[in-house]
Order: structure tokens, then sequence, then C-alpha cells
């Protein structure tokens, strides 16, 4: 049996204003923060950037042939930009963001590595086009990646490494040439530590 008009209109009203009430609610709750919105220390850094390696001040060194791009990043936490040409290696450079599966996936192989290299080899994090800093920082400590990190919001290494996107992986030799552009996830430990020892001779 049908119930009278009024009483559905009615019914209707009450629902209506019960709906606006949720969204007032929630705009409440939300405050004057802006979606997106980054944490930030007093000093303007990215909350948390503290607990990251410093990226160290590296010398200036003359371009070599098949170097890396001539260009200067910021750093994910403290420390000086970083101009890439000037970088030595043996290097694994590791291009990721917080929001990527795959990245994720082989993060612990990265940590690894670095965990076993000791002195014989130096990693380098590039955050790429990530526009949420403080949850790339957090990510980065999560996966216990004790090595320094770099920023490139900008896509500035899009064309000189031919970036798809992330994850992609750069193997650089002791005289700054790079020697290997991995262009995929690596999918396991010994896939990395083979591909570091094919690519700049460096047993682990």
């Amino acid at each position: 049996m049908n119930r009278p008009p009024s009483l559905r209109t009615a019914r209707r009203g009450l629902a209506l204003v019960a709906g606006v009430f949720a969204v007032l609610g929630l705009l409440v709750a939300c405050g004057d923060q802006e979606p997106g919105s980054v944490a930030k220390e007093p000093d303007g850094t990215v909350a948390g950037a503290d607990q990251l390696t410093a990226c160290p001040s590296v010398q200036s060194r003359p371009a070599v042939a098949k170097a890396l791009p001539d260009i200067s990043l910021p750093c994910l936490g403290k420390g000086p930009d970083t101009r890439l040409a000037d970088l030595r290696g043996p290097l694994v450079i590791n291009i990721w963001a917080q929001w990527c599966g795959p990245c994720r996936e082989e993060a612990p192989y990265l940590a690894e590595l670095h965990r076993k290299a000791g002195g014989k080899l130096q990693l380098l994090g590039i955050d790429y086009i990530d526009t949420r800093p403080d949850l790339a920082v957090k990510f980065a400590i999560e996966q216990h990646w004790d090595y320094p990190h770099l920023v490139d919001r900008e896509k500035q290494l899009q064309q000189p490494l031919k970036i798809g996107g992330p994850p992609l992986t750069v193997f650089v030799d002791e005289d700054g040439a790079v020697v290997h552009v991995h262009r995929k996830p690596i999918t396991s430990q010994q896939e990395l530590d083979q591909l570091v020892k094919d690519k700049l001779g460096v047993g682990l």
C-alpha cells in the first residue's frame, strides 16, 4: 500500500537535511587544512626529513663521456643540492616514488644491497614526480633506506634518462659513466646482486 504523498515528501526532506548535516560535520572535522598539505618543521623542511641520511657535499668534477645528466637536485632529507654529473661510482641510483607499487616491492632488495655492500658500493635514491614529500620521507624511513635521497618533482630526468615511469635503476662506474639503465622492477635479491656484479664488477 502506497504512503500518502505528504508522508513521502516529509521523509525525503528529512533525509536531505540529514545529508547536509553530515557534510557540514565532515567539513568541521577537516578544519582549514588544505587537501594534500604537508607537515613541515619550523625551518621549512619536511617533517621527519632529519631521520634520513643527509646528502653529502660532492666535489665538482669535469664532465666525462656517458656521464649522468648535468642537473642539480635537492635533497629529500638534510644536506645540499647534488649535481649528478659530479657523481662517481661504483654507484647504484634507484628512481622511485612512494605511490609506485613496484617500487615498494623492490625496496627491501635495495636496503639489503646497501647493508651488504659496505664500502664497496654507493647507493642513491631519487624520489620522482612525487607530490607528497612527507609520505616519501615516511616510506624511506620505513624501508630502512640508510643512504641519501634526492628529489625530482619537475621530471628533469625524464628526457635525459628516457624515464617512462618508476622504478628505474642506473648503474654508474668509478669514472662516472652510466654503464647500464635497468628499466623494469627488480624482482629478487639475486637479480639485483647479479646486476651489480655484471655491470659494475662488484661482488657481494
